[in-house]
């Protein structure tokens, strides 16, 4: 099992956490790079962390950031362990049945990616006998499920397991996050893949990429929806979104 990971920050906002005197509890996977992954220090860092932090320095609210199995993201919120998901998680009609989510505060398609010159399509033909790994619960996972009947699909907990055994031989397609696959593709383990089409079909994809909630959290989601804004309006998010990438990922604009 893997560690709980807890960083703490902003002691002066310890005055303005929640009522009971408990702290916001943010909770990702950490195995997401660049959105989150742990540092050699064992913190957690990435585009996810701090936009966290922008969020809740606006909010001036005391937070802290426990790491999840993905799987376990959703039930450590419904039942009360967690009171946010920030995990590049997107706002689907499937997940809206069980939480709430705020504005999405990216957006990115999806991204297929094979070894170079292995000539392995991304259609339900195409990958026929062919094995294809995708992050276990996720909406990659739920998109070949229904598209590609034929395929045999490999669940992994993480998408670092994923990538690393499509490095080893053991998967023929890869299927993710845009943004993480082409981070991929610019280190060393991924210099032998090749990005072979992308989709980002609403049925699967959603509205975005938001946060989590619980339904009754109403309140906190408004509270989080104004922080946004706000941090999209000071230029905080594109502070963090310029430390990350080269380019907007907001889906709109960051000044």
């Amino acid at each position: 099992m893997k560690k709980l990971f807890v960083m703490m920050f902003g002691a002066a906002l310890a005055a303005h956490a929640f009522a009971d005197g408990k702290p916001l509890v943010i909770s990702t996977d950490g195995t997401y790079p660049p959105f989150s992954e742990m540092a050699s220090d064992g913190q957690m860092t990435g585009f996810d962390i701090d936009i966290g932090k922008a969020l809740c320095e606006q909010m001036k609210r005391e937070c802290r950031f426990e790491q999840l199995d993905w799987e376990g993201l959703i039930p450590a919120l419904k039942t009360n362990k967690v009171d946010v998901i920030l995990a590049s998680m997107n706002d689907t009609p499937e997940r809206r049945e069980s939480i709430a989510f705020t504005d999405p505060y990216y957006s990115n398609p999806g991204l297929f990616v094979r070894a170079a010159g292995s000539k392995v399509e991304p259609t339900a033909e195409g990958v026929k006998g062919k094995v294809v790994g995708v992050l276990r619960a996720s909406i990659f996972d739920n998109y070949v499920t229904a598209k590609f009947p034929d395929a045999d699909i490999q669940r992994f907990t993480s998408q670092e397991d994923a990538n690393a055994a499509a490095v080893a031989g053991r998967v023929d397609l890869l299927f993710a996050d845009k943004i993480v696959m082409d981070g991929f593709l610019q280190h060393d383990e991924g210099k032998n893949f090749e990005a072979v089409g992308e989709t980002d079909d609403p049925e699967y994809f959603g509205a975005g990429i938001a946060i989590g909630v619980r339904k009754e959290d109403n309140a906190l989601r408004e509270d989080l929806n104004a922080a946004l804004k706000a941090i999209k309006e000071n230029g905080a998010y594109k502070k963090v979104n310029d430390k990350y990438f080269k380019y907007d990922i907001s889906g709109g604009t960051t000044q």
